[in-house]
């Protein structure tokens, strides 16, 4: 029975500690990433702009390092980031838009149709933060 005990308490340890997914960069309490002026269930027509709302942090550009409280905006078009890829960085596709200089809008032409967005912040490497930060996804429809 003891030689069970220890790889059970190994195994519900790193459950446990795995459970919490993010990066490694901190943020802080009460941080959050919104649309601006988009709304759930909004109609719209392409060009469509889209401005990124954030609190408790600020922008800055991909690859600096030495900013605390920092990230970068990342569009998510269709998809979802969720459990362990908020443990890595975002991948870089037409359904997942990064915004590496540290933009806070931007105008895209999407297909017609329904589509899904959110925004997550991303730190220096691309990577969601210690405690993700991320928007309710909206559902908007292209005319």
């Amino acid at each position: 029975m003891k030689n069970l005990f220890i790889p059970i308490l190994l195994a519900a340890s790193t459950f446990v500690s795995g459970a919490s997914f993010a990066g490694e960069t901190p943020s802080p309490d009460g941080a959050k990433v919104y649309f601006i002026n988009l709304k759930d269930g909004m109609e719209v027509t392409n060009p469509v702009n889209i401005k990124f709302g954030l609190s408790g942090m600020g922008v800055s550009p991909a690859g600096v390092e030495s900013l605390e409280n920092t990230g970068h905006h990342h569009l998510i078009i269709d998809e979802q980031i969720e459990g362990e890829e908020l443990d890595y960085g975002i991948p870089d596709d037409e359904k997942h838009i990064h915004f590496g200089k540290g933009q806070t809008e931007a105008t895209l032409d999407l297909p017609k149709g329904t589509h899904i967005l959110q925004l997550v912040l991303g730190d220096w490497s691309h990577v969601p933060h210690d405690k993700p930060v991320m928007s309710k996804r909206i559902k908007i429809t292209v005319k």
